[in-house]
C-alpha cells in the first residue's frame, strides 16, 4: 500500500490529477492517442452524457466521430479498414471514452472486441470483407449473441439450435441481454449444431440484420448505460446460408471463450474510466462546497475519503496496461 501523501499530491484544488497517478511510461503513439481520446471525451461526450443516459439516446453522431478517429476498430488490421494498433491502445482509448460517457464506451467495446475480434481471428476473407470493413467507420455497429435466458453466459449450455440443411442452417432460440441489440446491423451468434457433443457441438455464425426469422425483444430498462440498447434476439426458423458459419463446425465454444478473454481487458478499462469520472465529480463538488468558512476538500476527513476511494482505481490502473501488453504479446505468438 502507498502513503497518504501520494494521494494528497493528486488532489489539486478540485481536480484529481490523472497524470500524477499514471506512472506507466507510454510510447509516443499511445500518448497521442490518450490525449486525442481525452479531448474528444471532454468536448463531445461529457457535455451530453447525462442526456444520453436519461433519455435512452443512442449517440449516433458521436459514434460516427469515434469511427473517424479510428476508435471503432482500434486493433483491426489497416487492410480491413482498422487502425492497426495493439490492445494497450485499445485499453487506453476505452478508459478515456468511458470517462466521458459510459454508454459510448460499451458501444465501442462490443464493436471492437466482441464483434470484430472473433471475425478477424476466425473469419474467411469474404466474411471479413462483408462483416468487418463496413463496421470500422462508426456508420455501423455489431453485437455478440451468446447469453440465453436460462443459461446466462454459460456457452456450454446453449439451447439455441442450428440445424444444418443442404443449403444452409436453420436457427431457433433466444439470445438474451444483447448489448447494441437494437442498433447493430450484424451479430455473431452461437448455436448448438450437435447436442451429443455438448460444448464441442456448439458453432458460431454471422447473421446480418435484418434477416427473416430474426426479431428483437423489448429494450431492457436498465439502471445505467442506457444509451446502448440491451434486448433479446429471437430466432424463429431463421434460415442463413452455409457461408454464415464462422470457423469450423463445433468451434463455437472456443471462439466464445477466446473472445470473452480478450473483451475483459476492455471492460476493466471501461470500469477505470467510469471510476475516474466518479472521483473527478466527487472532488470537484468537494472543492466547491463551502462549510465552516472553507472548501470541504480542505478537511482532512474528506481528503481521507477521497484517498480511500481512489486507491482501488490506482491499483487497477497499474495492472490493466500490463495485462493489455501481455495479451498483445501472447496474441502475436
Amino acid at each position: 500500500m502507498f502513503s497518504r501523501s501520494v494521494f494528497r499530491s493528486c488532489i489539486n484544488y478540485g481536480t484529481f490529477n490523472r497524470e500524477i497517478v499514471s506512472v506507466a511510461s507510454l510510447p509516443e503513439t499511445h500518448q497521442m492517442l490518450k490525449k486525442t481520446c481525452r479531448d474528444f471525451a471532454d468536448n463531445e461526450l461529457k457535455p451530453i452524457a447525462a442526456k444520453i443516459d436519461k433519455e435512452h439516446l443512442f449517440p449516433k453522431d458521436q459514434i460516427k466521430m469515434m469511427g473517424e478517429l479510428g476508435l471503432m476498430a482500434i486493433d483491426t488490421p489497416e487492410n480491413l479498414g482498422g487502425t492497426g494498433l495493439d490492445y494497450l491502445a485499445y485499453s487506453i482509448a476505452m478508459e478515456e471514452v468511458s470517462r466521458g460517457c459510459a454508454s459510448a464506451g460499451v458501444i465501442m467495446s462490443v464493436n471492437n472486441s466482441l464483434y470484430l475480434g472473433p471475425i478477424i481471428k476466425f473469419g474467411t476473407e469474404e466474411q471479413k470483407k462483408k462483416f468487418v470493413t463496413p463496421f470500422t467507420t462508426g456508420e455501423r455497429v455489431g453485437c455478440f449473441a451468446l447469453s440465453e435466458p436460462g443459461n446466462g453466459s454459460d456457452a456450454g449450455a446453449a439451447s439455441t439450435t442450428g440445424v444444418e440443411q443442404s443449403d444452409g442452417f436453420i436457427l431457433n432460440g433466444t439470445k438474451a441481454w444483447i448489448t447494441n441489440g437494437f442498433e447493430s446491423e450484424a451479430t455473431v451468434v452461437f448455436a448448438t449444431t450437435d447436442k451429443s457433443l455438448k460444448h464441442k457441438g456448439i458453432s458460431a455464425f454471422l447473421v446480418p440484420k435484418p434477416t427473416e426469422g430474426l426479431s428483437l425483444g423489448k429494450k431492457e430498462d436498465k439502471l445505467g448505460i442506457r444509451g446502448s440498447s440491451t434486448c433479446n434476439l429471437i430466432f424463429e426458423d431463421c434460415k442463413i446460408p452455409m457461408d454464415s458459419l464462422l470457423g469450423q463446425p463445433g468451434l463455437g465454444f472456443k471462439i466464445a471463450m477466446m473472445t470473452l478473454d480478450a473483451g475483459r481487458i476492455g471492460i476493466a478499462s471501461q470500469a477505470l474510466g467510469i471510476a475516474q469520472a466518479s472521483l473527478d465529480c466527487a472532488v470537484e463538488y468537494a472543492a466547491k462546497r463551502v462549510a465552516f468558512g472553507k472548501s470541504i476538500l480542505k478537511l482532512q476527513t474528506i481528503q481521507f475519503y477521497s484517498m480511500q476511494n481512489g486507491q482501488p482505481r490506482y491499483v487497477t490502473s497499474l495492472l490493466t496496461p500490463s495485462k493489455s501488453t501481455f495479451y498483445t504479446s501472447r496474441a502475436g505468438n
